[in-house]
């Protein structure tokens, strides 16, 4: 918990400190480039003293004390925090502004920060679907603060992975040695940020799955009555939580439980009894009911309407296969600094495979990530997926902690082989220092194409940060004033549908239809509502249309914000086309005018929107 509060108070002092200066916009100047590589420096440098520090006490027989290790939380949060923080600090929204999938993760934040109630993203009255624990917390933390979802999505997405990192770092500091955690919880959480931040709630999950695939490894591979349920009960509370977060990357970290607890359990039958074999299967049911008890804090109101007999459709979820998916990712061949780390992390798990349950544990998550890639490539012939793609983060994360203890070690075998000479071991240190500074001096470079995004999509305030001239979006506050005006209601109280799905980003209405089906709550009927939008398009009277809304067998829309064209009211929707790559066709459905010239509906026009709502 101090740690937690550490990294919270370091992250928020970072972001406001950098909200008060002017700064230059990141893809227009090298400004904030400069900056950010200042202080990432000056955090790892702090990181690199801690170590040494802690090193230097254990060889003099000495204590180390008790500031290293809240020095070494404010460093690691101070470094997440100027990696992401410096690189955005000059417009309001976070990676990839709030386009493609960051629209429906703000739109979710946006519902969550309006009501602490576990509601779907879009959908009115259905519970919802995707797991909702970052959100929510999310919108609360924005609540306190008194900020829109969409004003608090950068700071929050911020904090929160600083925390993650934090807490991972907690956790490795108590499995290992201290001065090896600190190198580990650095090694991972630089990859997490470079590979995994601009999904934000994903990466709150990756940083601290390493050190607890480390921890349930050790509660499962254990003499029979030697104690470990402690780690047992901890690896089922991060399990529960990451169902509360992300539903992915659970059943990744589930499985590679359940292989470890079989593994377990075939390595004490071998060296014991049957009945020493059936501790390990033991331990994984505690476990599995340890996290499903946790999960349900989100899932419960979702597995209740669906028992309850709610219709609900297979959903589209897992239509997607972008060609990271239809190959093994092998990091540790590029020609990288990565790809370095990668195969030094290779070499280590495979010479200590034998002898070092951490080398057992992160093998096993490897192992376990390329089977995952395999089961989804072999899912494709029955017509689905598992998004294997989504846990490339995940290995590299898994290969850098193991390449920051294979540096270590290797870099022991080489002081051995040239008898502790003070010159290599300062070459060692000098080398490994370089390679640090020039991978994260790059992270805002591989992550420029999100960052150029957050800078040029406008925000909820009508502004573009790179002062060119807004989209659309700046006209969302007049159509939601002409919305309010027009039905007298609040927005968490009407329906609209739109092709501009983005207006649910900052503004809290329900929708009748999303963008697309790969992001819809099951039971909301995505297809069949898509079939009502095209027979409403097709009414031939303003009757018919009131009629058609009337008999819908879902809340009907409120309001229609459309666009206008030459042939009338239009608005894109989105269709699975999958196995194709691109996997959405978006395609027009036009409405026309003539079907809202009635005294029963109140159309005003709003810059390129017509907002047509029903009285």
């Amino acid at each position: 918990m101090a740690a937690v509060v550490v990294a919270a108070v370091v992250a928020a002092a970072g972001l406001f400190a950098f909200a008060q200066i002017s700064w230059p916009a990141f893809p227009s100047s090298n400004v904030l480039q400069a900056v950010t590589t200042a202080a990432q420096v000056v955090t790892l440098a702090v990181l690199a003293f801690v170590v040494w520090w802690i090193r230097r006490s254990r060889r003099l027989g000495r204590r180390a004390g008790w500031w290293p290790k809240p020095l070494a939380w404010a460093s690691l949060s101070g470094f997440v925090t100027a990696s992401l923080g410096l690189p955005l600090a000059a417009t309001t929204l976070y990676l990839h502004g709030v386009s493609v999938d960051q629209e429906f993760r703000t739109q979710y934040l946006t519902r969550l920060t309006d009501s602490a109630a576990l509601r779907d993203m879009t959908y009115a009255d259905l519970p919802p679907y995707y797991p909702a624990g970052w959100f929510w917390l999310g919108g609360r933390v924005a609540s306190v603060l008194g900020l829109d979802g969409w004003e608090a999505f950068k700071p929050y997405s911020i904090g929160s992975i600083a925390v993650a990192a934090v807490v991972a770092l907690v956790l490795w500091m108590r499995l290992v040695r201290t001065d090896l955690g600190v190198l580990a919880a650095v090694a991972t959480t630089a990859v997490t940020v470079t590979f995994a931040s601009p999904e934000a709630y994903g990466a709150v999950v990756i940083v601290v799955a390493i050190p607890a695939l480390v921890l349930a490894w050790g509660a499962l591979r254990r003499p029979p009555g030697r104690g470990g349920w402690g780690a047992v009960v901890g690896t089922g509370l991060f399990l529960g939580a990451a169902a509360t977060v992300y539903t992915l990357y659970l059943g990744w970290a589930a499985f590679t439980v359940v292989v470890m607890g079989l593994i377990a359990a075939i390595l004490a039958y071998r060296s014991g009894t049957r009945r020493d074999a059936l501790e390990p299967l033991l331990r994984v049911a505690v476990i599995a009911a340890v996290s499903g008890l946790v999960a349900l804090t989100a899932w419960l109101p979702y597995l209740v309407a669906v028992v309850g007999g709610t219709p609900a459709e297979s959903g589209t979820a897992l239509h997607y296969l972008p060609e990271a998916a239809a190959t093994l990712p092998l990091p540790m061949v590029d020609f990288s600094l990565t790809g370095a780390l990668c195969l030094i992390g290779t070499l280590w798990l495979v010479t200590r495979a034998a002898t070092s349950r951490r080398a057992q544990a992160l093998g096993l998550g490897v192992v376990t990530v390329y089977a995952w890639y395999l089961l989804s490539m072999v899912a494709t012939v029955l017509g689905t997926t598992l998004l294997a793609f989504r846990l490339e983060p995940v290995l590299l994360a898994l290969l850098a902690a193991a390449g920051a203890f294979g540096v270590v070690e290797f870099g022991r075998w080489i002081l051995l082989a040239t008898s502790e000479s003070p010159r290599v071991r300062a070459s060692i240190v000098a080398i490994v220092a370089v390679c640090a500074v020039a991978f994260v001096q790059d992270v805002p470079k591989f992550l420029g194409t999100d960052i150029a995004i957050a800078y040029s999509d406008t925000d909820g305030n009508g502004e573009r940060a790179d002062r060119r001239p807004p989209s659309s979006v700046a006209y969302y506050d007049d159509v939601d004033a002409a919305i309010r005006e027009s039905t007298g209601r609040p927005a968490d109280d009407t329906v609209v549908l739109t092709g501009d799905t983005s207006l649910m980003s900052f503004h809290p209405y329900w929708g009748f239809l999303g963008r697309t089906s790969h992001y819809a709550n099951p039971l909301a009927e995505y297809d069949a509502r898509r079939e009502a939008v095209h027979s409403w398009a097709e009414s031939e009277s303003a009757d018919e249309l009131l009629d058609a809304l009337a008999g819908a067998p879902w809340r009907a829309p409120d309001v229609f914000v459309l666009r206008e064209s030459a042939d009338g009211y239009t608005l894109r929707l989105g269709e699975d086309v999958y196995p194709n790559d691109p996997n959405v066709r978006m395609y027009q459905v036009t409405f026309p005018a003539a079907l809202f010239d009635d005294p029963r509906f109140d159309v005003q026009k709003v810059g390129p929107f017509v907002v047509a709502a029903v009285r």
